[in-house]
């Protein structure tokens, strides 16, 4: 997430820069929040807040790819957080969310401990 408080996409509506002293690590992977309440929030529930597929891009993965994403370009949909590496890429993604959504969750089973591109 690149430093992005995962919370603030479901309350605030907007990607939020975390801050060092409301980090909290999961699974090996270091989440920021830009307050107390949002880390409690996401400590309380991580499978809520976390984006999906590790935070990678969820169009790339649909294609079979990992890839890094761009925080700033997300969608939630069904109430889960995908980021995107590129705008073009969440167009893509939000025209046949299902699909691409059960396509992504697939792949990261093969992918998720492979290097991003």
């Amino acid at each position: 997430m690149k430093g992005y408080d995962p919370v603030a996409y479901f309350t605030l509506s907007t990607p939020t820069p975390g801050v060092v002293e409301y980090e909290y690590v999961l699974d090996g992977v270091r989440y920021r929040f830009a307050n107390a309440r949002h880390r409690d929030m996401f400590k309380a529930n991580p499978d809520k807040y976390a984006p999906q597929f590790g935070g990678s891009c969820a169009m790339n993965m649909a294609n079979g790819t990992k890839r890094a994403s761009d925080p700033t370009i997300w969608v939630i949909s069904n109430g889960n957080l995908y980021v995107f590496a590129g705008i073009g890429g969440a167009e893509r993604f939000r025209q046949e969310v299902e699909v691409n959504a059960t396509k992504a969750a697939a792949n990261w089973k093969t992918l998720k401990d492979t290097p991003s591109q």
